[in-house]
């Protein structure tokens, strides 16, 4: 399939300058959401999955689904201030600024084997701070898994010390 034709730029978003990939063409579509997902289960492999993390928001598309797939538990990683447990976070740059994210203290288990999940990979700053995060609280990232990657910034620099898988390349 190819799924690069249910990916929609947008200019000027979120601002002047930047070109955003639309991927509500590719959601809005059962087959081509269906097939996207498959692909995605398909770089895990065999791989024993304890819980898959979805980073906000759009990675809340796929990776609950994933997570019912692989007989996994999800678990949410969350912009600054939306978690309302125990939590630990870290502040990263994204290509238009700065961000933190959070995880509840008690998402991740000593031992835990993670698929983290999210709809892109830009800078890597997002992935990178959620890898320190699962680390941190004990659990082992086995993959960083992506709808979509735009490789002419490099996020996989940021990656380099895990498996990184991408079902689509700009």
């Amino acid at each position: 399939m190819d799924f690069k034709s249910y990916i929609r730029d947008i200019h000027d978003f979120p601002e002047a300058g930047v070109v955003f990939k639309d991927i509500s063409p590719l959601l809005k579509d059962p087959m081509a959401f269906r097939a996207a997902m498959n692909a995605m289960l398909s770089f895990v492999g065999d791989r024993k999955i304890d819980k898959v993390i979805g980073i906000e928001s759009r990675g809340f598309f796929f990776a609950p689904l994933m997570a019912f797939q692989l007989n996994a538990g999800f678990v949410p990683v969350r912009k600054k201030g939306k978690l309302p447990a125990d939590k630990i976070s870290r502040t990263y740059s994204l290509e238009y600024g700065d961000d933190t994210l959070e995880i509840h203290s008690d998402s991740i288990g000593t031992g835990d084997h993670i698929l983290i999940h999210d709809d892109v990979l830009a800078t890597g700053g997002t992935a990178k701070a959620t890898c320190e995060m699962v680390e941190a609280l004990g659990g082992k990232v086995v993959q960083c898994n992506f709808l979509l990657e735009l490789g002419f910034l490099n996020g996989r620099t940021k990656l380099k010390d895990y498996d990184v898988m991408s079902l689509i390349d700009f």
